[in-house]
């Protein structure tokens, strides 16, 4: 569950509300599910969210 608490400004809270929903992911998760996506689509994009996982994490590795 998100939170976000109100002190004031309106717009601020807003903002980090926006900002708490890109970093959990529902965003994107919400525009993912908006259309149907095919099986084999699906199984497309997962393998490349794997890459990119992957690859983020050999690159902090080696960055230490």
């Amino acid at each position: 569950m998100i939170e976000v608490e109100v002190r004031g400004d309106l717009e601020y809270a807003i903002r980090q509300l926006k900002k708490k929903l890109q970093i959990d992911g529902i965003k994107r998760e919400l525009k993912r599910r908006e259309y149907y996506e095919k099986p084999s689509v699906k199984k497309r994009r997962k393998a490349a969210e794997a890459m990119r996982k992957l690859r983020k994490y050999n690159r902090m590795r080696n960055r230490y």
